[in-house]
């Protein structure tokens, strides 16, 4: 996949994921309505330039808007107007071929609930006292599927339960047809995705309309 493709692949799997209107394609890449009040819009930029951004930036006045772009941080820094703000941490765009049978049990006395809604399959896993102690879901959209909002609660890291997880998310999307995941790690899910065979494929900036 080159970077067009996966960028399309992950918009497509980010919006059925987060719930949201399909993207709106623009000369520039593509335009989500998220509606939430500190995120209202995302716009995601797969070939990201100085006069692409520069415009981006003037044009947009919305408190909390986002641009994602695939580009570094110290790339994108230069493109940027005043008003407009570099989170502290940078995001990995990264794929991998699914496997379908890759699906391991839970830790001894972790229960795990697998569900799909609308699209989204999520997973769960439970501690003994029926707390929730790790979560995440992946969106299959054709050929692709897109994991998201993958995380651990702090007391229970370092037994594998991210991992395992990962690897429910990777079969169940491959066995709903899903040849390829791709998803958009920050800095602490880079260990994870990298012991779990993800492949990097490009950097991925955040910038943020200040309020």
């Amino acid at each position: 996949m080159n970077t067009a493709s996966i960028t399309s692949a992950w918009v497509a799997g980010w919006t059925v994921s987060r719930g949201t209107p399909p993207a709106v394609v623009e000369p520039w890449g593509y335009r989500i309505h998220v509606g939430l009040p500190r995120h209202p819009f995302r716009h995601v930029l797969p070939h990201p330039d100085a006069a692409s951004v520069g415009r981006l930036c003037a044009a947009i006045t919305e408190p909390y808007a986002w641009l994602k772009v695939m580009a570094t941080p110290e790339e994108v820094a230069p493109w940027i107007t005043e008003g407009w703000t570099i989170p502290d941490d940078p995001g990995f765009m990264m794929t991998k071929k699914l496997d379908p049978a890759a699906r391991p049990a839970p830790p001894d006395g972790y229960a795990r609930t697998t569900e799909t809604d609308e699209g989204v399959i999520r997973v769960r896993i439970l501690a003994p006292d029926g707390t929730l102690a790790a979560r995440g879901q992946i969106a299959p959209t054709g050929e692709t599927a897109v994991a998201d909002q993958i995380e651990t609660d702090p007391a229970h890291r370092r037994r594998g339960l991210g991992a395992n997880v990962m690897r429910t998310l990777e079969a169940a999307a491959a066995q709903a047809g899903a040849e390829t995941g791709v998803l958009a790690a920050t800095t602490d899910g880079m260990a994870l995705y990298d012991s779990l065979d993800w492949y990097y494929r490009g950097p991925l900036t955040g910038i943020v309309r200040a309020a």
